[in-house]
């Protein structure tokens, strides 16, 4: 797949997803905060599915189809 997730969007995602997931674990928020994985997963793997049918990117430099 494409990579669509950029540098500070990537900090961002894997930030607040640490976040949740923690505040669940540590009985601070409830089971809802395993929505954390989402976030996290999305930010180490730098794909958003959410992006890919409006072909947004947060990535630096040339899209793969610019000029088409």
């Amino acid at each position: 797949m494409i990579q669509n997730v950029g540098t500070v969007d990537r900090v961002i995602r894997i930030a607040a997803g640490v976040a949740l997931i923690a505040a669940t674990v540590s009985g601070a928020i409830g089971t809802w905060g395993w929505i954390g994985v989402v976030p996290l997963a999305t930010g180490l793997f730098r794909v958003c599915p959410a992006y890919l049918p409006f072909g947004l990117s947060t990535c630096s430099g040339p899209r793969p189809n610019a000029g088409r």
